[in-house]
């Protein structure tokens, strides 16, 4: 294995790790998390399975559906479905829920900035893009819609229904949707990825778990 590409590797297994303890950091403050991990969570609250479970199951259906968009697997891609779901129960194994108002706020707003620089880390690895943002950009390939709509619908139907199932919606889900892409665009070059669509594409790969690929962007 050529240096470069195993330094890439680990480049993204430290990233998707970084990112895991984010995204615990955020769900322990209860104050509400991103689209995805409400999904998660309400899928959960009628099965009993655990969100990293969850986050496994449900990024390998979504992986599932590139088949119709023709949308080709990468490394990343791989990796995501397979190391994201245990990295974020054993973040969650660590991390106690957190039960003050001011508390809550800060540990959210830790792992917002956290998850900001681990999508800095692992999109610069050029790996692949992970199953939700592949679905995104499969759908936009196939239909031409722009992203950002394409993003949109998915995002909001399974927003709405993980609210319905019991997901915790809450003034972080907010604060994420508002946020997560101007702190990306700030950590994205600081990491050394430099383009302006890397800046732009950085709170996209944050909302979908995953690293994108150049061909992603």
């Amino acid at each position: 294995m050529p240096f470069s590409y195993a330094r890439r590797l680990l480049r993204l297994i430290c990233g998707l790790a970084l990112y895991a303890f984010a995204d615990a950091l955020m769900i322990r403050a209860v104050v509400g998390v991103d689209p995805w991990t409400v999904f998660a969570q309400g899928v959960g609250v009628h099965t009993g399975l655990s969100i990293g479970v969850l986050t496994n199951i449900i990024g390998l259906l979504v992986l599932l559906l590139w088949i119709p968009l023709r949308q080709k697997p990468g490394v990343g891609t791989v990796l995501n479905v397979l190391l994201l779901g245990p990295m974020i129960d054993l973040s969650l194994w660590l991390v106690p829920t957190v039960t003050l108002w001011w508390a809550q706020i800060l540990v959210f707003a830790a792992g917002l900035v956290l998850l900001a620089v681990a999508s800095g880390i692992y999109i610069g690895a050029h790996l692949g893009p992970g199953p939700r943002d592949g679905l995104m950009t499969g759908i936009h390939n196939r239909t031409g819609w722009p992203i950002w709509v394409g993003r949109t619908w998915v995002e909001a139907s399974v927003l709405l229904a993980g609210w319905l199932l019991g997901g915790n919606v809450g003034f972080g889900t907010l604060a994420f949707a508002l946020l997560i892409g101007p702190l990306c665009s700030v950590t994205l070059p600081l990491l050394g990825v430099r383009s302006p669509e890397k800046a732009r594409a950085a709170a996209s790969a944050a909302r979908g778990y995953a690293p994108m690929s150049r061909s992603a962007r």
